[in-house]
């Protein structure tokens, strides 16, 4: 799916890549069904379901953005071997329209991870 105005687009795309998410040596996340989200100026983002990341490591903070593409994004804090890594982990929980194949879905930022992607073949 794409969408967006005046040259800035976001494009969401279901891939079979596997996708493994490591902080301070830590499996935090592992997808075979990562959505990839192509946006105008940005790096690929890759967008995980819920049940691939280890949520009970999570809590919700009361932070929020609001892109004008996506929508409203909530964010979450990672506590780790007594190590919180704030706000490492967003998520759209209702976007807008034109961005709903990333509901619900959870993204790390790629900066502060240790991000492997691969095929799975």
């Amino acid at each position: 799916m794409t969408s967006g105005m005046a040259g800035h687009t976001i494009t969401i795309t279901p891939s079979d890549l596997h996708v493994e998410v490591v902080v301070n040596a830590t499996l935090v996340a592992e997808s075979d069904h990562p959505v990839l989200l192509h946006e105008t100026g940005l790096p690929t983002r890759y967008y995980l379901p819920r049940e691939d990341v280890r949520v009970e490591w999570l809590r919700p903070t009361t932070f929020h953005t609001t892109c004008p593409f996506k929508g409203e994004a909530s964010y979450w804090t990672l506590e780790l071997d007594g190590e919180a890594f704030d706000g490492i982990v967003w998520s759209y929980e209702t976007p807008i329209a034109g961005a709903e194949d990333i509901a619900g879905l959870m993204c790390f930022y790629p900066d502060r991870v240790d991000m492997k992607v691969g095929s799975t073949d």
